[in-house]
């Protein structure tokens, strides 16, 4: 197992400077419930940094006034009818799908036991993430959060980037390691903790750096949105990858200047200050 090695940056696609509309990414974000609207909104406001286009889709209805309100905060992203989502997927490079996805409606559930209790939430992310992987086995895919939670890895496209922390890792893959977990399903799994390990069938590589600020709500959501970004212009791995070391090194300007007084809305905009200039 190897260290992240900075200069790998440099291999990410850079837009030309006669780019024209679309030339640098499109991709679709699917998540959101009346509980959590704001993971997604997380991911927008990342993914909309680096590529042309982000599509946002919800099945929620109650997502749609949420939309409304967002768009009055970011103007960087349309807004998907949910009966559209499929045209969308079709045309994008890449797509998300999990943020702001229930696993239960409840808090009375079980949480500890994976299926054994299924509720309505649970049903409709699992019923959309299957059926959307089912319908686009070829795209190029991040799985995070609520999609990852309620899957069976037998789901899981080929190549696709999964971003677990250890608990849900666990939870799909059980007591493996993730090079293991990766090359039975032949994808990509980023364990994030306070280090994390990047993995694919062939090789992993350890990503060090960030600090305890990182542990605040949504910065997986932050993660999985510039994932998304870098996979629609680059192979898989390198873009989990470089993903995974942005988001620390990040992280670990604003820890310079503030400890671990950020937020995940903070470190969104440190990534648009941190990533061009290791670009060079």
């Amino acid at each position: 197992m190897e260290n992240f090695k900075k200069e790998s940056l440099k291999q990410l696609f850079q837009p030309a400077k006669k780019s024209k509309g679309e030339d640098n990414g499109q991709v679709v974000i699917i998540g959101g419930s009346f509980l959590f609207h704001g993971a997604p909104l997380l991911s927008l406001k990342t993914a909309s940094r680096i590529v042309d286009m982000v599509f946002f889709a919800s099945p929620h209805p109650s997502i749609g006034k949420v939309a409304e309100k967002i768009k009055s905060q970011l103007f960087s992203f349309v807004w998907v009818p949910w009966e559209e989502v499929e045209e969308y997927v079709r045309k994008s490079d890449a797509v998300l799908i999990g943020p702001g996805f229930m696993r239960f409606k409840s808090e009375k559930i079980p949480h500890g036991k994976r299926y054994r209790e299924c509720d309505e939430a649970c049903q409709i992310s699992q019923g959309i993430t299957q059926k959307l992987f089912q319908t686009f086995p070829q795209k190029k895919w991040v799985i995070d959060a609520g999609s990852l939670q309620v899957i069976e890895k037998t789901w899981i496209p080929e190549n696709a980037i999964l971003t677990p922390n250890q608990k849900e890792f666990e939870m799909l893959f059980g007591k493996i390691s993730p090079q293991k977990a990766a090359k039975e399903m032949k994808c990509i799994i980023v364990l994030k903790g306070p280090e994390t390990i990047v993995c694919s069938a062939k090789k992993c590589v350890i990503v060090k750096g960030g600090n305890p600020g990182m542990t605040k709500g949504g910065t997986g959501d932050v993660q999985a949105g510039l994932t998304v970004a870098l996979l629609a212009k680059n192979e898989p791995f390198l873009a989990a990858v470089s993903a995974a070391h942005i988001i620390k090194a990040s992280a670990d300007e604003l820890y310079k200047k503030v400890g671990t007084f950020y937020n995940a809305d903070d470190l969104a905009q440190a990534i648009a200050l941190f990533f061009p200039q290791n670009l060079r």
